[in-house]
């Protein structure tokens, strides 16, 4: 674990010495970045230390249903094929901005507000909470300690470097997280007698990741529709992870980028669902005790591996921890910077804007910390509540996104009710949820609506208000929308998209869904749990 910091701290310095003036230099990495480093940062960023606590504590109480969540693969190919082209022509730093260029300026300033919310109640929020988780039960340090320095550590590198820091210790974080999940999930097959007593010894009907549809937490048809909506806000057009493609070279490596994140996309049902249900196995034998199934992971890491291992594996939560951290940060200040505050003070000078993302990123961490006590009033169960808030939240973004895409009359008045209206009802339950104990009625039930029910809800609701308002009101000027959607994009374009990939990269994707449809099989009643 030494030996990793060290190359870890070798990579800060360096970064931090490279020449950042300019606010693509510190946002965007001067937009420079290749397909591996690329691909490496966002698996990195998005398996964070709330993954590995929240994937094998959801793993430990409720079997693999909640691996709907992770089989994402294709909604990481979907980012690459059909949206980074657009991405890429328009030149963008941020998504708001994005938004800008295809609705209008108020779409950009709520899409920016919501985003921040939406990281201090998610990301922010859920990653340092997992992180002390982590130092609580491994190494026996007070939570709100352990959470303190991690952050602080972890604050210095991204606020000084920029992106280029994040990218190039999650391309190192990557390597370790891998080889610590895997490690874990191995030793941990031989410590239960194999894959045959596992399944025996858990049951077969842990393994099954379509439940009734009477289900009271997790029923199929939610699982089925919800988690793609939430996937497709995540992956394609939050800040938090699309901001690894627009610093890549050209739209080869973007997409290339995206193929590769897709590949290691496939590895979290093996390195976190597998040890979940391995620590519940080991409970149920008496191996092994915990007193949450958010303490599931650790706990195997602490009790099962030798010193020398057991530092290898802490090594990789702890840089999963960071990789989730630094990202977000990165991702705040560049949202709070240039889709805030540059709007507000057009003509600040570049050095001036490095100095507000660095300070935005203090006061988005601060109140991340400060929603903490309130997450278990949600859920008892980190990943849970990351789902849960995140069904309230992007659906309508989701919504604004694909059919600002695929239909060009859609226009800013539909984009702009379809984003408030949507938010507002997200926020609403939300605050309902929290107060669900004192409150009867109308009130409860909305409360009460299961949050996969919710999602879709929102989404078809929003995507109706959407085209209702885009009807009755004027048709968007399709000029200033040339190469923003697939109605308005030039025969010269479509054939620069054409030309930026090849028959390989066809295949990967090709050999990346059939991956995905194998596990959705093996891994329902037609398959292992039948």
């Amino acid at each position: 674990m030494a030996v990793y910091f060290v190359i870890l701290l070798a990579i800060i310095y360096w970064v931090i010495k490279q020449k950042q003036e300019s606010a693509q230099d510190y946002f965007l990495a001067g937009r420079n970045l290749g397909w591996f480093v690329i691909g490496a940062s966002i698996f990195a960023s998005n398996i964070g230390s709330e993954h590995i606590v929240g994937l094998a504590g959801t793993a430990a109480k409720s079997g693999m249903v909640m691996g709907h969540y992770e089989l994402h693969s294709w909604i990481i190919l979907l980012l690459g094929w059909v949206f980074v082209p657009f991405y890429m022509r328009s030149s963008v730093f941020t998504m708001p901005e994005f938004l800008e260029k295809r609705y209008s300026s108020e779409s950009r300033w709520i899409l920016s507000i919501i985003s921040l919310i939406g990281y201090i109640l998610t990301k922010v929020s859920a990653t340092v909470y997992a992180g002390a988780v982590v130092f609580q039960t491994l190494m026996g340090i007070e939570f709100w300690s352990g959470a303190l320095a991690i952050v602080l550590l972890t604050g210095a590198y991204t606020i000084l470097g920029g992106l280029r820091a994040v990218i190039y210790t999650d391309a190192l974080q990557a390597i370790v997280l891998i080889l610590g999940s895997l490690t874990i999930s191995i030793i941990g097959l031989m410590k239960i007698g194999g894959w045959g007593n596992l399944v025996s010894t858990v049951g077969p009907e842990q393994f099954n990741m379509f439940l009734p549809a009477d289900h009271p937490e997790f029923p199929w048809i939610g699982m089925v529709f919800a988690p793609p909506i939430i996937g497709i806000w995540y992956w394609c057009t939050d800040q938090y992870i699309v901001q690894r493609v627009l610093a890549a070279k050209n739209e080869t490596q973007a997409r290339r980028g995206t193929i590769f994140g897709g590949y290691l996309k496939l590895l979290p049902i093996f390195m976190f669902f597998i040890p979940g249900l391995i620590a519940y196995a080991m409970l149920k034998t008496g191996q092994l005790q915990y007193n949450s199934s958010d303490q599931a992971f650790p706990t195997l890491v602490k009790e099962l591996l030798p010193a020398g291992m057991r530092g290898l594996v802490a090594g990789g939560l702890l840089a999963a921890l960071m990789s989730s951290l630094s990202s977000v940060f990165n991702s705040c200040s560049t949202l709070f910077t240039i889709d805030i505050y540059q709007k507000l003070k057009p003509n600040t000078d570049q050095r001036k804007l490095v100095s507000v993302g660095r300070m935005a990123t203090a006061v988005v961490v601060v109140s991340g910390i400060l929603w903490i006590p309130f997450m278990k009033i949600i859920s008892g169960e980190l990943y849970t509540y990351l789902q849960s808030v995140q069904a309230y939240i992007a659906p309508p973004i989701a919504a604004v996104f694909l059919m600002g895409i695929f239909w060009k009359r859609i226009n800013s008045q539909g984009a702009l009710v379809a984003l408030v209206a949507g938010f507002s009802a997200g926020m609403i339950r939300l605050i309902l949820e929290i107060n669900k104990t004192s409150i009867s009625g109308i009130w409860y039930q909305i409360a009460d609506l299961n949050f996969l029910y919710f999602a879709i809800f929102s989404f078809l609701s929003c995507t109706a208000v959407m085209i209702a308002v885009s009807l009755f009101t004027p048709e968007p000027d399709y000029q200033k929308l040339n190469g923003l959607t697939f109605g308005t994009t030039s025969s010269t374009d479509k054939e620069e998209s054409a030309s930026a990939h090849n028959r390989m990269d066809l295949i990967n994707s090709a050999v990346i869904l059939i991956i995905l449809a194998l596990i959705l099989i093996y891994f329902s009643p037609i398959g292992i749990a039948s």
